[in-house]
């Protein structure tokens, strides 16, 4: 007898509909003009908790959706979530009792400051961590052998980006500002884009333009690096198992775990937690870069970099005396997606509150949309463009190899995940890891020059 197959995207679907409907009927009962709050109890927090995983179910779903192979992934998680910060800015909503649950249980500034400074650093930080971990054992194997074109590679895709955005800021009624915003965006870089907002201040100039620009170009930065690691293997018709056996080529396996090292939890949280505590701190250093000390520009490595280094050196040396380092697998994968998942939400967030709030105040109203979005497309394609031709042709680097260079060169942290999943292997990430600290670096001082030249 043969069994009827559901539907899960259906079933989900439908139990998301029963909810809303239910919270819906239930905030209507309240004839004596009961509020959703006094109905359900739902305060400002659980409505920011339930309005997270919200857009993640509904953004694992659009991103499973696939077309000829190719599919969004954990971005289908950022278009929601700026889908979910264009809502927040809408009046017409607050009348409304699911909207208002979920969208309006505090004002759109309250919930841009919580995602964007709590909740994309949180998974920041969970993600650069797990891929530290696991990059680490294998990083400064693979960076001993490739460190000259990692390195290369790298500051070639910023030269590249930088240069489109010298460019375009020359186009009239452009300016550096914004098209440094757009390059920021483009390269999905927040340590870019907040050397871009210090170097405008230390001027004098305004910051909005800057970042309308980060807004405007940021979603097509996270979608065009995420469909270009997965176009260019069908493409070139690769065969990922020949592929990924050219990325293990000359790497040596990782070594087993000392005997007799103490582990504190047989998840690794401890470990997990002094690397990211000792990132933090190591990306709190600011170093001058001008005569004006610390009152002018200044460089460090920010949340993301500190941690990244740190998070590489515990997985390198696994222990320390007799004191266990190791993370076990199962939990920075988890950790891995979990956090890239609140990143996107974080940023998504904020850049759909953003974007409606900057385009009221710019001159050129909705045709400002327009030229970032043709300029962050630029800045996104052309960088990645010569950067693969360069490493697969001139320095000679297998495909998986080349593209996770350039999601480091791109400081793209989505694309890693999407990358990661189309390899078929998490070896990917010590390619990202040994590029992403030199386009770190560069992309923090082309915003600051760009802005500081041409103004």
């Amino acid at each position: 007898m043969n069994k009827t197959k559901k539907n899960p995207l259906s079933l989900i679907i439908g139990i998301l509909a029963v909810i809303a409907i239910g919270w819906w009927c239930g905030s209507c009962l309240g004839a004596d003009g009961a509020t959703i709050e006094n109905t359900f109890k739902v305060s400002s927090t659980v409505a920011l908790l339930a309005s997270i995983f919200v857009i993640a179910a509904l953004g694992y779903l659009l991103g499973s959706i696939t077309v000829k192979g190719v599919s969004l992934g954990t971005a289908g998680v950022f278009l929601v979530a700026i889908l979910f910060g264009y809502l927040c800015t809408l009046p017409g909503l607050q009348n409304i009792p699911v909207f208002d649950a979920f969208f309006m249980a505090d004002s759109s500034a309250t919930l841009n400051g919580y995602f964007s400074k709590v909740i994309q650093n949180v998974g920041l930080v969970l993600f650069v961590a797990a891929v530290g971990f696991i990059a680490g054992p294998n990083f400064f194997k693979n960076l001993k052998k490739n460190a000259t074109s990692f390195v290369l590679l790298g500051a070639i895709i910023i030269l590249a980006g930088a240069g489109v955005a010298v460019l375009f800021a020359l186009i009239p009624g452009i300016g550096p500002e914004f098209s440094v915003g757009v390059l920021s965006g483009a390269l999905t870089t927040t340590p870019g884009f907040s050397a871009a907002v210090e170097a405008a201040e230390s001027i004098g100039h305004s910051t909005d333009i800057i970042t309308l620009g980060h807004a405007v170009a940021y979603p097509f930065g996270v979608i065009g690096v995420v469909l270009f690691v997965q176009l260019m293997p069908k493409f070139l018709k690769a065969d990922m198992t020949r592929e990924r056996e050219l990325l293990r080529a000359g790497v040596e396996e990782q070594a087993e775990e000392k005997k007799g090292l103490f582990c504190c939890d047989p998840f690794g949280l401890t470990p997990f937690a002094l690397a990211v505590i000792a990132g933090l701190i190591l990306g709190s250093i600011s170093i001058p870069l001008t005569g004006a000390g610390y009152a002018g520009p200044c460089f460090s490595l920010g949340t993301t970099g500190g941690t990244l280094i740190m998070s590489l050196v515990f997985g390198h040396f696994g222990s320390f005396g007799k004191f266990s380092l190791k993370v076990p697998e199962t939990t920075v994968k988890v950790f891995r997606e979990f956090g890239l998942m609140l990143f996107l939400i974080g940023a998504g967030v904020s850049g759909g509150v953003s974007l409606v709030s900057e385009i009221g105040k710019s001159e050129l109203g909705g045709m400002i949309v327009v030229y970032g979005l043709i300029g962050g497309a630029l800045m996104t394609l052309i960088p990645m463009i010569i950067g693969f031709v360069i490493a697969k042709y001139a320095l000679k680097l297998s495909l998986l190899n080349s593209l996770g260079s350039i999601t480091g060169g791109m400081t793209s942290t989505p694309a890693l995940g999407t990358l990661i999943n189309t390899a078929g292997t998490d070896d990917v990430a010590a390619a990202y890891a040994s590029t992403y600290p030199i386009a770190l670096v560069l992309i923090v001082l082309a915003s600051q020059l760009i802005i500081t030249l041409m103004a």
